[in-house]
C-alpha cells in the first residue's frame, strides 16, 4: 500500500489532540484521541483503495487536501473563537532516565528528552522484530511481494493490508500530537509538509524500519540546522534557510531514483480470484 497521506493523517491527529488535550489537560488522553484520528483517517484510505480500487497515489492526495481543509474550516468556526478551552493544552517536559542521561553529548541528547521520544525507541524495536521476526510480519512482507502467492497458501490479503494499514494510521496519529505538545496548541497546517518528509524517509531508508529511522535523523538534523541558522546566521535569507529539511529530502531521494527497489507490489491494489 502506498500511503501519501501522512500528511493529513498527521493533520487529523495534531486537531484532535489539540481538541482533547485543551478540554482534559491530559497529553496522555490527548495522545489516545490523536491515535484514533490517524487510525480513522488511515480506514479511509484502507476503505477505498482496498474495497474500491481506488488508485492510491491520488486517494493519499485527496485525503491530505480533506484534512488540511476540515481542520482549517473547524480551526476557524470553533477553535479560533474559543482559544482557552479548545486551543490550549499542556506542552510536553523533558524526563531523564538516570545515569543514561548523565553520559557526556549523547545523554542529554537521548535520554533527557519528552516521553514520546521514549515511546519511540520502543515503537522502533518492536516494529522491526514485528516486520522480521514473526508470522505475522512474514505475511506482510509476503503480501507486500507477491499477494496472489501469498493468497494460494491460506493468507486473507485484504485483511493483512486492512490491519496495517490502520495500525500504521494510528502510529501516525501519536506522532501527529507530538507537534501539539511542543508548543500548547494547533495551527492551520501545523505539519508543513513533515508527512512528505516521513514517507521520503521511507525510501531513503529502503523500506526497513532502521533505515527509515537513520533518514528520519539526516532529514531531522537538516530541521535542526534551519533552527540554528535562523537565529546564529541572519544574514543568510530566511527564505533559504527555510528550504533545508525539504533540499535534503529531494536531494536524499533523487539521488535514489531507480536504485531503491520497492515491494513487488506496491501501489497494485488486489482483486481476489
Amino acid at each position: 500500500m502506498v500511503n501519501v497521506s501522512i500528511e493529513g493523517q498527521f493533520l487529523a491527529a495534531a486537531f484532535a489532540a489539540a481538541v482533547v488535550g485543551s478540554l482534559t489537560q491530559s497529553i496522555p488522553a490527548a495522545m489516545i484521541a490523536a491515535a484514533l484520528a490517524g487510525l480513522a483517517m488511515a480506514a479511509l484510505l484502507a476503505l477505498f483503495s482496498i474495497n474500491y480500487l481506488v488508485n492510491q497515489v491520488v486517494l493519499g492526495v485527496v485525503l491530505n487536501v480533506f484534512a488540511a481543509g476540515l481542520t482549517g474550516f473547524l480551526y476557524d468556526v470553533f477553535m479560533q473563537p474559543h482559544t482557552d478551552t479548545l486551543n490550549s493544552t499542556p506542552i510536553f517536559e523533558a524526563h531523564k532516565i538516570p545515569l543514561l542521561g548523565d553520559i557526556p553529548v549523547i545523554g542529554p541528547l537521548l535520554f533527557d528528552t519528552y516521553s514520546i521520544v521514549y515511546l519511540t525507541y520502543v515503537l522502533i524495536v518492536v516494529v522491526d522484530v514485528w516486520l522480521f521476526r514473526t508470522r505475522w510480519g512474514l505475511r506482510t512482507r509476503a503480501v507486500g511481494e507477491h499477494p496472489k502467492a501469498a493468497d494460494t497458501v491460506g493468507i486473507n490479503v485484504l485483511a493483512m493490508r486492512y490491519r496495517n494499514v490502520i495500525l500504521g494510521g494510528a502510529i501516525a496519529g501519536l506522532a501527529g500530537s507530538y507537534f501539539i505538545f511542543q508548543v500548547g496548541q494547533f495551527q492551520k497546517n501545523i505539519t508543513s509538509g513533515q508527512g512528505f518528509i516521513a514517507l521520503a524517509a521511507l525510501i531513503f531508508g529502503r523500506w526497513s524500519p532502521r533505515g527509515a529511522v537513520a533518514a528520519a535523523l539526516l532529514f531531522g538534523f537538516a530541521s535542526a540546522m534551519q533552527l540554528t541558522l535562523s537565529i546564529n546566521a541572519q544574514s543568510i535569507p530566511s527564505n533559504v534557510v527555510a528550504m533545508l529539511p525539504y533540499l535534503a529530502t529531494i536531494v536524499a531521494v533523487a539521488g535514489l531514483v531507480g536504485k531503491v527497489r520497492a515491494p513487488a507490489a506496491d501501489g497494485e491494489p488486489y482483486v481476489k480470484g
